[in-house]
């Protein structure tokens, strides 16, 4: 059984698969309908009206429709498209069992307790024939395939065949009037519209389920005596044929397959059997463990079953349907119908070669599995599940090409995979001994050669070597060496294929491809939510796949899309510029024509073959918003703009691919606020003076204006925005641009102006306008403000502007050879002379105003005429303003930025596979995936800080000056001054081995001094630190290595004895922990405080055995404090007295044994442990999946390839 789909839900009584879509309805025991992809495995949609269980559910063949039947006694016609339920049939009296639509007529027929059938016109909604004789439930009934019958299956132990033929001819008006009357006759006297035709009887109990055969006159059904009895029927009489025995429990439904000449059933003891029909045999069983088994379908097109048991549903097909097939030269050899066949590309010619033995076995998936081919021999080797996996090698007669009339002995033999290695051996799987034997033509074993790793699969790898699928990673692996030659790691592969050249290789698994180098060097990944069958090399490098319905494109670098949809499943076996050949699951050859421009055009951008780029702008064969976004995401929005034609995206567009003069052009034509300021801020970055002039001028924005006048130094326009202020009386305008112009009689006006008189004598003072300091001082009479004193005054003037007036200077670059192409609203000559209309631009105050020129002399014009006065002198720009195209002292104003170098943290990061160096330039994520690779870390709270240190301590910060952003300067290790400028180094880390060494010492000298708390946070930075650590050499790796355990032992020891000081009243566990301590691999001095301490604690408590063991193992270090001797000396004394424990504790210094690190209880030698894969620290069984206790990082138990610190581990 091979599984496509399952759910987890109630108890599935009902199932009805859509003829056409991959929907599959469930109706469930709790009442509600499932609508299910079961291709997507997705819920579509659940339809829950019912009250009580829905048994009976079924699609309408052509209409959006599907009809249930449930406990409540009703019919319910739902439209899926709605979402719900048209109308609901009543009529049953009783638990309604099946349901089903009439193939043709607007017919339901449903099956109920109430011991009837009915059958319902759906379009009338009325019923329209009830079939009464059966004296028990009715358990189903369904239509004939073709013809006006009815089968039915009851618990009164018969099968009944009911002849609906009168129905058929009653539903059609009668043609004459003969017809006529003897319709009203019948409809006068009463009529039956359906008879009883045959009643079946041979089972001894009630019988579940009856279905017809699809073609043949052949009836199936399935009862509570477990048999499934077959039954033949003529013109005249039916007849028991056979009956199939295995069920062990009461066979809930049974059905012939649409395809196969098998039947399939199953039932209550939850297994569903596959008989064969001819032979009346079973073939094979497949059970589940707790689930009974209540509904079997069919699908009506495809070869798809699918069955509803207590916890779900199951979708399943029995056989493979992918041809075995081998593509060589301008041939495919392909297996179909038992026997080998050969197609020719070129021609398109198909052959019979020779007919292939069918297999002896009467099992299921009997078919050939693959298919390897070698050309110079005309060899084929076939490989199948016949007998566990075996193989047939038959020789192609060159002569007998076409005929295909010659049956010839192949040589067999038993293996998982076989495949040709060379042009006169194949290489065979030996699956039990995970070794390949490497054979001849004559099928003699030539060479054994055992497996690197635990492989279930080989596949062709070039001439001499195998790729070799293993459980999580696939191994290029050469038999003659007997060496492992290249290796990834991926999910379980299914299929692999090579490019024509040899140098690529695709690696199908169900869900993902993994594109790859010869040398198994990753390129690529991607992921599919539907299942990818197939997949074929074209000319250029793309690979070509299927998947359930599309055919699909992957480019080199991992971009991919679709091509076409499918309405079948195929496997493309080659892709010839814009053919596809392919083969379906009837082992047909099929040539599909693809359009392969849009992934040509991305595959052209990516190699950067910009001509044939040009060639397909200019035919103009690409459209549409996805390729607009396509090339906007991978950095060509100047080539995307040869696909647009609305303004606004074209004005993103340009504005993105820095291209000025498109965006004026478009923003002329949108004429919006928000696009003018866009402009601006984008003009203004490159530094267009004129452009920003004019955007701010088409928006009226005044005072961004005046200010990128201040900036520019045009102390002439800022005076015009001056007079344009005092015009539109904008007080503070007005202030800003004298503040700007640095004209301080302007700004006394102003201030005085606007009543600010204090503010006004303040400014005329500091700068010694005496004349007008009188005067307002005269006006202030005694308000007059006091100057503070002391204060030395300097003038207020404005920043003299970097550059004067004009745009910034362009570098000079070569032209994109996409700037050639005519644009269609703003094409012009290249060398055209562009006359500088921006002096006119505000040129709004002259001479020929109404009111004449604004000067300070006017005053008091201004303020008699009000505003009205005023009303032409908003910034009125010329009707037809040309927008600029170049500046008068540069050479374009498209400005085109040096392509920026490869940062050096990128550098970094592709030459080291150490995780600190990938911290210090920043890549974080991937460091982490690093350190749970290799180190099994999980919690990476305690490494945040670290982590934030080293890459700030592996980068500097320059400022260039003001209002620029800081520079930010990568930091290498070992460099100098005669270093080479363009060799990058490994990046400066802050932490360093030696650092580490002093923090041990630091931590031993805590330890030594008593103070605990402060040495365990020592020791526990260290083996935070010691990950994000580089050394050099070989040896230092070792130190490090060593520096780990040692460190681990420090801290399981502290931990310990901190948790027994807060122990205060269970004496029993301060023993205990006293007594581990003394075990932790210390420093002699610190082992000689934890045996006192242990000592002093057991003696303390009457353990004199105990005391006495701590005793002599303290005399045998030679303590050098005189004190201690004594002391373990009298301890001993005391204890050769009474050699005796006064309470037992969980400690046993005979028996070896390690400490757990999160319980503190000893795990003795030959218990089952777990370990943490960084600091090895040990733990119980249970502690596994946990956060280790010790390090607090790693995941106790997880798999782990171990620490790298060193380039020198990698060489």
């Amino acid at each position: 059984m091979l599984t496509k789909f399952e759910t987890k839900s109630n108890r599935v009584k009902g199932l009805s698969f859509h003829p056409k879509r991959p929907w599959i309805l469930a109706s469930l025991h709790s009442g509600v309908i499932q609508l299910w992809d079961y291709r997507m495995g997705t819920l579509i949609d659940r339809f829950d009206e019912h009250d009580g269980p829905v048994r009976g559910v079924d699609f309408h063949k052509t209409q959006p429709l599907f009809v249930s039947g449930g406990d409540d006694y009703k019919l319910k016609v739902w439209n899926y498209k709605l979402h719900r339920c048209l109308f609901t049939l009543l009529g049953h009296l009783d638990y309604i069992r099946t349901v089903q639509f009439h193939h043709e007529s607007p017919w339901i027929v449903s099956a109920s307790d109430d011991q009837t059938i009915r059958v319902w016109n759906w379009q009338s909604r009325t019923c329209i024939a009830v079939l009464t004789g059966h004296n028990h439930y009715v358990m189903c009934a369904s239509f004939h395939p073709k013809e006006d019958l009815v089968v039915s299956a009851s618990l009164d132990q018969t099968v009944r065949v009911w002849d609906i033929g009168a129905l058929r001819k009653k539903s059609v008006s009668p043609a004459d009037d003969l017809l006529r009357l003897s319709q009203m006759n019948t409809d006068l006297f009463g009529g039956v519209d359906a008879v009883v035709k045959y009643v079946l009887e041979g089972h001894d109990r009630g019988v579940n389920w009856a279905s017809f055969h699809p073609t043949l006159p052949l009836i199936v059904s399935g009862a509570d005596d477990r048999q499934v009895k077959i039954w033949r029927m003529n013109d005249t009489k039916a007849w028991e044929v056979d009956t199939l025995r295995g069920h062990m429990n009461n066979v809930s439904c049974v059905l012939f397959h649409s395809r196969q000449d098998i039947i399939v059933s199953n039932s209550e003891d939850k297994s569903i059997r596959v008989w064969d029909a001819t032979k009346r045999t079973g073939l094979q069983t497949f059970r589940r463990e707790h689930d009974r088994f209540w509904i079997l379908t069919a699908h009506p097109e495809m070869n798809l079953l699918a069955a509803g048991h207590d916890s779900g549903m199951i979708v399943f097909k029995l056989e493979r349907e992918r041809p075995a097939f081998a593509v060589s030269g301008d041939l495919v050899y392909y297996v179909r119908d038992r026997f080998l066949r050969v197609y020719e590309f070129s021609t398109q010619k198909d052959s019979q070669v020779i007919p292939i033995r069918r297999p002896g076995s009467s099992l299921l998936n009997q078919s050939p599995r693959t298919l390897s081919y070698s050309p110079t021999e005309n060899a084929i080797l076939i490989a199948s599940d016949v007998d566990g996996g075996s193989y047939e090698l038959y020789i192609v007669p060159k002569d007998g090409l076409g005929r295909g009339d010659m049956v010839q002995e192949a040589k067999r033999g038993l293996g998982g995979s076989a495949i040709f290695i060379a042009r006169n051996k194949f290489a065979v799987l030996e699956r039990s001994s995970n070794q390949v034997l490497v054979k001849n033509l004559k099928n003699e074993i030539v060479k054994k050669v055992a497996l690197p790793a635990l492989i279930d699969a080989i596949f062709y790898a070039g001439a001499g070597n195998l790729l070799c699928r293993a459980e999580d990673k696939v191994l290029v692996f050469d038999p003659q060496q007997r060496a492992v030659l290249a290796e990834l790691q991926t999910s379980s592969v299914r299929y692999v294929v090579w490019s024509n050249d040899m140098e690529s290789v695709a690696l199908l698994s169900k869900h993902s491809i993994i594109i790859a180098t010869k040398k198994l060097e990753h390129r690529c990944t991607l992921h599919e939510t539907i299942r990818v069958k197939s997949g074929a090399w074209d000319d250029n490098g793309v690979f070509i796949y299927t998947t359930l319905n599309h055919i699909k494109y992957c480019l080199p670098n991992g971009d991919n899309g679709i091509i076409r949809t499918l309405d079948v499943p195929l496997y493309i076996t080659r892709v010839s510029g814009s053919t596809i050949f392919c083969l379906d699951r009837d082992g047909k050859n099929r040539v599909i024509s693809i359009d392969a421009t849009e992934y040509f055009f991305k595959l052209s951008l990516l190699r950067k073959r910009f001509d044939q780029v040009m060639g397909m702008i200019k035919r103009s064969e690409l459209c549409g918003q996805a390729m607009i976004a396509y090339l906007q995401q991978k950095g060509f929005p100047e080539v995307a703009l040869h696909f647009v034609k609305d303004e606004k995206t074209r004005f993103n567009l340009a504005l993105e691919s820095g291209n000025i003069e498109v965006a004026v052009a478009s923003a002329n034509a949108i004429d919006d606020k928000n696009h003018w300021y866009k402009l601006g801020v984008e003009a203004l970055r490159q530094g267009n003076a004129d452009i920003v002039e004019y955007a701010y001028q088409k928006t009226k924005n005044f005072e961004r204006l005046s200010f990128l006048y201040l900036i520019t130094g045009n102390m002439e326009k800022s005076y015009k925005m001056l007079k344009i202020a005092e015009v539109k009386n904008n007080i503070m305008g007005q202030f800003h641009n004298a503040l700007y112009l640095g004209d301080i009689q302007e700004r006394v006006k102003i201030l005085e102006a606007a009543g600010q008189l204090p503010l006004a004598y303040i400014t005329a003072k500091a700068h010694g306008l005496d004349d007008i300091t009188e005067r307002l001082a005269a006006e202030l009479g005694d308000d007059i403000p006091e100057i503070p004193k002391g204060k030395s005054q300097s003038l207020l003037m404005p920043p003299s502007p970097i550059s004067c007036g004009a745009n910034w200077p362009l570098l000079t670059v070569m032209k994109s050879m996409f700037d050639g192409l005519d644009y269609e609203k703003d094409a012009q000559d290249e060398d055209e002379e562009v006359v500088d209309t921006w002096t006119e631009a505000l040129e709004i105050i002259d001479n020929d105003m109404a009111n004449g020129v604004v000067s300070a002399d006017d005053e008091e014009e201004v303020e008699d005429g009000e505003d009205a006065g005023w009303d032409n002198l908003e910034l009125d720009l010329p009707p037809e303003v040309d927008t600029p195209k170049m500046s008068n002292n540069g050479r374009s104003s498209v400005f085109n930025a040096p392509s920026p170098g490869m940062p050096v943290s990128e550098i970094w990061i592709q030459r080291s596979s150490l995780a600190a160096e990938f911290v210090a330039a920043g890549s974080f994520d991937t460091a982490m995936r690093l350190l749970t690779r290799q180190l099994g870390i999980k919690n990476f709270a305690p490494l945040k800080p670290l982590f934030i240190d080293l890459y700030s301590a592996s980068h500097s910060y320059l400022l260039a000056f003001p209002s620029a952003p800081v520079i930010s300067v990568a930091l290498e290790r070992g460099w100098t001054e005669s270093s080479s400028p363009n060799v990058r180094g490994p990046p400066a880390l802050v932490f360093s081995f030696s650092q580490l060494e002093e923090k041990l010492r630091a931590g031993y000298k805590l330890t030594t001094a008593g103070k605990l708390s402060e040495a365990l946070r020592t020791f526990t930075n260290i083996l935070n630190t010691i990950p994000l650590i580089v050394v050099e050499t070989r040896r230092e790796v070792d130190e490090v290595k060593e520096l780990i355990v040692i460190v681990k032992e420090y801290v399981l020891g502290l931990k310990m004895e901190l948790k027994r000081r807060e122990l205060k009243d269970n004496p029993v566990r301060q023993q205990e922990l006293a007594a581990y301590f003394t075990h932790c691999k210390l420093q002699v001095p610190h082992v000689r405080l934890a045996l006192l301490t242990a000592m002093t604690n057991c003696y303390k408590a009457g353990n004199l055995s105990t005391a006495a063991n701590f005793a002599r193992r303290l005399l045998e270090t030679n303590p050098t404090v005189e004190n201690q001797a004594k002391t373990a000396r009298q301890v001993l004394q005391a204890a050769e007295r009474n050699m005796k424990d006064s309470t037992q504790i969980n400690y046993d210094f005979r028996n070896p044994f390690v400490v757990c690190g999160a319980t503190y209880v000893p795990i003795y030698r030959g218990q089952k442990e777990v370990s943490c894969p960084y600091c090895g620290s040990h733990f119980v069984p249970a502690q596994e999946g946990q956060i280790c206790a010790v390090c607090d990082l790693a995941v106790v138990g997880a798999d782990a390839s171990g620490l790298l610190c060193s380039a020198a581990q990698k060489r």
